[in-house]
């Protein structure tokens, strides 16, 4: 026996290519600091039949027992005492250096590309919980509709109202949306918009045109069409390139609008804007977040992509937020 181990002594010579596995190493400086299998497979988040494995692996690379019971507790030997001070040294300085790179990488900024509207109506007033959930967590918002090369890095992660068909990128759904009439109450009380949808003939109309519009979405001739009425529209009105500017107008009183519901969620809420008539009508295009395959496994980048999913699953349905626009009953606009 003693021939043996003395021959793979000399025939071993540790190297980075030859060095024993990982997890045995490990294994086995957990558990030469509790004495104890079960506790070593408790930090280690496996169980200890899997640490013993492991030991054993190690003991053959070896050929020297590593650990012997004495009186039902668990002793190393001198061989294992010979290893502890200077694998516990490597794994403390495997763990500061780890330490020190996910805590820098948590510190640098995080660039997120977005569209302006998401961004100002979404994603910005909740910037208060980004902050609660992840302290230290630094972004730069670049309200854009401009084409991102993620590769490039023009940005470290993306979110766009889209069809969600992005090839070789690390996507994620988040929401869909849908487009409802709004308005200001006063401006709903002054063309008496609450009498229903007949009451939009003359009404000046805010219309969404440029980079956020898109052909999923209706217009109001179309969205006219779906709820099987025909009325001439107004020829007054404005005409805007964002969503945002839609329901600021609205806001206004400047027109009655198609706002997208998600965007106008907030304003619902308040009473700021109001749907005087008409049932929310779905787009087929939603809100995704995106990045690259490499940059999802950065720790900053995938702390913001658990939040927006988590704020995500807990917003409410576009039915539920639609019930929020108040409109009065109808006895009340009989009586007036």
């Amino acid at each position: 026996m003693n021939t043996s181990v003395q021959s793979r002594k000399t025939v071993i010579q540790p190297t980075l290519a030859r060095l024993p596995p990982l997890t045995s190493l490990r294994a086995f400086v957990a558990t030469a600091r509790h004495l104890n299998f079960i506790r070593a497979a408790e930090e280690l988040h496996v169980t200890s039949a899997a640490v013993g494995q492991q030991i054993r692996l190690l003991e053959d690379y070896l050929g020297q027992s590593l650990f012997h019971r004495a009186r039902g507790q668990l002793q190393l030997t001198p061989a294992g005492l010979a290893l502890v001070p200077g694998l516990t040294a490597a794994f403390d300085a495997v763990l500061s250096a780890m330490t020190q790179f996910v805590t820098s990488d948590h510190e640098q900024p995080i660039r997120v590309s977005v569209a302006p509207s998401f961004a100002s109506k979404w994603l910005i007033p909740r910037l208060d919980a980004l902050r609660r959930a992840a302290p230290g967590l630094q972004i730069l918002v670049d309200a854009s509709t401009q084409l991102t090369d993620l590769d490039a890095g023009d940005a470290d992660c993306v979110i766009r109202y889209a069809s969600g068909a992005y090839s070789g990128l690390a996507v994620d759904y988040l929401l869909s949306e849908a487009v409802l009439p709004v308005c200001s109450r006063e401006f709903a009380d002054r063309h008496d918009l609450w009498k229903g949808a007949e009451a939009i003939e003359g009404v000046p109309l805010l219309h969404e045109e440029g980079a956020e519009h898109d052909h999923s979405c209706p217009d109001w001739h179309s969205w006219l069409r779906a709820e099987g009425l025909s009325y001439r529209l107004s020829q007054g009105g404005f005409h805007l390139n964002q969503s945002s500017l839609v329901l600021d107008a609205a806001m206004a009183g400047q027109g009655l609008g198609l706002g997208k519901i998600r965007l106008a969620e907030a304003e619902i809420r308040s009473g700021r804007l109001v749907s005087p008539f008409g049932a929310p009508q779905p787009v087929s295009f939603s809100y995704f977040f995106a990045t690259t395959q490499h940059k999802s496994r950065l720790m900053r980048v995938d702390l913001f992509r658990n939040w927006l999913l988590t704020e995500a699953r807990a917003s409410q349905t576009i039915d539920a937020i639609a019930m929020r626009s108040i409109r009065p009953a109808l006895g009340m606009i009989a009586a007036e």
